[in-house]
């Protein structure tokens, strides 16, 4: 919970009670400025003692529960957007997704890959050979980057292997 949900809260459960900073911040023991900073999303570090004073007298309580897991990027639509910011035609994620499966590039989109391999920073080409790569045998994703490379005339080393 970020300090800004908590202060929220705080004034809702304050209002909805219809008691005034003043009254809440005498009641828990607080001074009115922390009680204000708070419901303001300013108080940059409340102790957890005075947190629970006002919601005590609000009658609410903090809940603790797991934390929602950390949503990994979308390696394959950022590399899509990446591949097309100079073109009419947009790469489609489906696209993508065959060409590094099957090492065969859809029609038309040659340029798209160029700019890809040329362009995109080594941490996205990895993310995306690690998401695509999770799907099939390790190093097959790797291997069809690699032919499609090739066939598009690119000689420098790829820049997933560098590092």
């Amino acid at each position: 919970m970020l300090i800004q949900e908590l202060g929220r809260a705080i004034r809702d459960g304050r209002t909805a009670r219809k008691l005034t900073q003043a009254q809440l911040a005498a009641r828990a023991g607080v001074s009115l400025n922390t009680l204000n900073r708070l419901e303001n999303g300013l108080f940059p570090d409340l102790g957890i003692k005075k947190a629970g004073a006002i919601l005590e007298k609000l009658g609410m309580e903090l809940d603790i529960k797991p934390a929602e897991p950390k949503k990994k990027p979308d390696f394959v639509a950022m590399a899509c957007t990446s591949a097309s910011v100079s073109f009419k035609k947009q790469l489609m994620p489906e696209e993508l997704v065959h060409a590094l499966l099957s090492g065969k590039l859809p029609s038309g989109k040659e340029a798209h890959f160029i700019a890809l391999l040329e362009e995109a920073s080594p941490s996205l080409l990895g993310g995306l050979i690690e998401k695509v790569g999770s799907w099939v045998k390790p190093g097959k994703v790797e291997n069809n980057l690699q032919a499609i490379a090739k066939h598009l005339g690119l000689t420098r080393e790829p820049v997933w292997k560098i590092g």
